[in-house]
């Protein structure tokens, strides 16, 4: 409730209690803020199922009344009617256009929500504010203008201290929009606004402190310590201890409570005081909060309900567009209709004398006319309210029993009632899929997740553990066929671009696949694996030149990464040599090299031997086939070194094969040559029926017509050769 305080002061200082100074305390002044924030905070971590419940029930007969009161209050004559016909006519057509336009644009969800949220605690501020002047003038004070411009000014600023901390950084909530403030900047504007907030209490307080004492200040002094308890330390604990409050916490928990309860404390002593001063059959209290929590029902429980089904949605979008949208109706309509400068709300809740009868005066009778028989004596209308009120009050139940069985994910009768009771619940139908999955029974989980998805197309838990399965019983097709029906609805989602690639190159859509990571990596660039997807289609293709640039960003992306993020070293390895031998098709030899000296020294610090004398012979014919012979041939030894480690003849035999030839093509010892093959043909016996062993004995039979007599004497002692060869060296570099 948000008021203005440019009335005059009443000759008479009203009493300052509005119920009793207990009630007003507690509730009306937020005194009991600090135990329930500890008690909820406590609560939540102890039993969340519990209190998710607890907090359930109480939006029935807090939170949902309490915007009822609001409708009560504009809706229930004639002459609030038309007074403020522009709210609730107009600004009413409005939103009921905007529930229907974002039930078929859910894209508009998460900037209707941000409002709602970023509009509550202001919601919230104001409502503090007006009951905080009420008190104030209800004590006797009355704030120059300066001085209620000061006061104004502090809870504007302690709402924006905490608007700043909703605002900075990226947004944890897909449901909240953040402009993502860098933390340097809104630490140091809530500095600012912290010192002028102090500036600002003490000339406000020190001026209505001198002209009726702190006493008469207490239920006003109260009021100010909960505004600064619910906007000012939520910030100071997320700076000091980097804790941040969610933004949806201050609409669905227990600060909504709180205000809800201070709200219709307010509203049912401005309702007694109305009927009283007609004079009509005085006020019925029971009746009141009847039709507010039967209303308030009526708001948000029918609702969600009946749009789910006619507009086949999701019910949890449902539920959340009208959350927001009877939110921002009643902040508008509450911001008009609550002022203190109104002469006729100002004599009821100020206690005052002044203008008593305006506030009793009504403005015509044709609404009455129009509801005299819905609201009359008879039988037949009675009858009427009291159907419409248990059929109310019966949904409101069945909702609750919803709302209670779909919250045990573990117990599948329960989810199995839930969906009974509403099978437009796509939150509901993901879990009990992956229920259905876990007991066995793959054809009601595909059915769930299915359902879940046709009434939201972009839920992405219920598509990925559909994707999951599908995969799984390599049910390729219909994967793919499920991930291109979800891009229609989610073209920005990384994840499923990345998921889409894979399969379409499963199906051997190479292009497609390739297109679907760009894609993905042109939304994200922190997609490592698409990276290496692309990069590994388009050396399949053929296109080194393509693919290169892929596998670079993805070693940059790897290297900026953390050592805990990093794919296994091996497998990093085979991805540098695979770079390698496409620079080495692109003609690009140098930096080919520079890659094998990576893919070794990885390998080194790593203990992959193996990978290490591969990468070390990798770079060993790169040099030779450059000519680069003096820098060729330790790479070489090298390499058999390692496997002389590892103790592998088959890669030992390999690597001899290798430097043989290597050593034969460069001129520089046929004779120690031979003794390698030799020695590779020998190792490989093995493998005989290989095309391995073939080339291996090829070569050797070559060789042995070149050396005549040498062959023979080889055969006897070809260790000794093969370790001459290990030992060569060059007295200079002919490069």
């Amino acid at each position: 409730m948000k008021t203005s305080t440019a009335g005059p002061r009443t000759e008479s200082a009203p009493a300052v209690w509005v119920y009793n100074p207990w009630l007003d305390l507690i509730v009306g002044c937020g005194a009991w803020s600090a135990p329930l924030l500890l008690l909820a905070y406590h609560a939540s971590r102890s039993s969340a199922l519990g209190w998710s419940m607890a907090f359930y029930g109480l939006a029935l007969f807090f939170n949902y009344p309490h915007y009822m009161a609001t409708i009560y209050r504009a809706y229930h004559n004639q002459a609030e009617f038309q007074k403020y016909r522009i709210f609730t006519v107009h600004i009413t057509a409005l939103i009921a256009l905007a529930l229907i336009f974002s039930h078929f644009w859910f894209r508009a969800i998460p900037w209707i929500f941000t409002l709602y949220l970023v509009w509550s605690p202001w919601h919230y501020s104001g409502q503090n504010y007006g009951l905080f002047m009420m008190f104030a003038r209800r004590g006797g004070a009355s704030p120059s203008a300066a001085g209620r411009r000061a006061l104004y000014s502090a809870f504007l600023i302690s709402y924006l201290i905490l608007l700043l901390s909703f605002l900075t950084g990226p947004s944890n909530d897909p449901l909240f929009v953040s402009p993502g403030i860098p933390e340097r900047i809104s630490s140091v504007a809530v500095v600012l606004l912290g010192a002028a907030f102090v500036g600002g209490s003490a000339y406000g307080w020190s001026g209505l402190a001198q002209q009726v004492g702190w006493r008469r200040l207490l239920p006003a002094l109260t009021l100010y310590s909960t505004q600064c308890l619910w906007f000012l330390l939520p910030t100071v604990l997320s700076l000091a201890e980097r804790l941040r409050v969610p933004q949806s916490r201050y609409s669905s928990g227990v600060f909504a409570v709180m205000h809800s309860a201070q709200y219709l404390w307010i509203t049912s002593y401005y309702a007694r005081r109305e009927a009283g001063a007609k004079g009509a059959g005085g006020w019925r209290p029971f009746a009141y909060f009847a039709v507010l929590v039967a209303g308030g029902i009526a708001l948000f429980v029918p609702g969600p309900w009946l749009a789910s089904r006619l507009f086949h949605s999701d019910f949890a979008a449902s539920f959340l567009i009208f959350t927001a949208l009877v939110n921002i109706h009643h902040f508008i309509l509450d911001g008009a209709i609550w002022k203190l400068r109104d002469s006729r709300i100002a004599a009821l809740l100020l206690n005052s004398r002044e203008h008593l009868s305006d506030a009793t005066t009504e403005a015509g009778s044709r609404w009455g006319d129009r509801l005299r028989w819905v609201v009359g004596s008879s039988r037949p209308a009675r009858a009427l309210r009291i159907a419409a009120a248990v059929i109310l009050l019966a949904w409101g139940s069945i909702d609750q029993v919803h709302y209670y069985l779909a919250l045990h994910q573990e117990s599948l009768p329960d989810l199995r009632r839930a969906a009974a009771l509403d099978s437009y619940d796509s939150s509901l139908q993901t879990h009990l899929g992956w229920k259905e999955l876990r007991e066995g029974r793959f054809q009601e989980a595909t059915a769930a997740w299915n359902q879940a998805l046709r009434v939201n197309h972009t839920n992405a838990a219920a598509r990925d553990a559909l994707l999951n399965y599908l995969t799984q019983k390599n049910r390729f097709d219909e994967a793919y066929a499920l991930t291109t029906e979800s891009l229609r609805h989610t073209p920005k989602d990384v994840n499923l671009l990345v998921n889409h690639g894979i399969l379409a190159n499963q199906l051997g859509h190479g292009e497609e696949a390739v297109e679907s990571w760009k894609q993905a990596i042109a939304l994200d660039g922190s997609q490592i694996a698409a990276y290496l997807y692309a990069a590994g289609e388009l050396d399949r293709e053929g296109k080194a030149d393509a693919a290169i640039p892929y596998y670079m960003m993805f070693l940059n992306k790897v290297a900026q990464a953390g050592a805990g993020s990093r794919p296994p070293a091996h497998d990093l390895i085979a991805i540098v040599m695979r770079l390698a031998q496409c620079q080495i098709q692109a003609n690009h030899l140098d930096q080919a090299g520079k890659s094998y000296e990576l893919a070794q020294k990885i390998a080194g610090q790593s203990g992959e031997v193996k990978m290490e004398s591969a990468a070390s012979i990798a770079q060993a014919e790169l040099k030779s086939g450059q000519g680069k012979t003096a820098q060729a041939l330790p790479l070489y030894q090298h390499a058999l070194e390692l496997d002389r480690k590892l103790d592998d003849s088959q890669a030992t035999a390999g690597d001899l094969y290798s430097y043989g030839l290597f050593l034969r093509d460069s001129g520089l010892s046929p004779r120690l040559a031979y003794a390698c093959i030799l020695k590779s043909q020998s190792l490989m016996q093995q493998f005989k029926d290989t095309p391995e062993y073939t080339s291996v004995a090829m070569a050797r039979e070559d060789l042995e017509k070149k050396l005549a007599t040498q062959p023979a004497v080889l055969k006897q002692n070809p260790d000794s050769a093969v370790q001459e060869a290990l030992a060569l060296t060059l007295p200079h570099s002919p490069e």
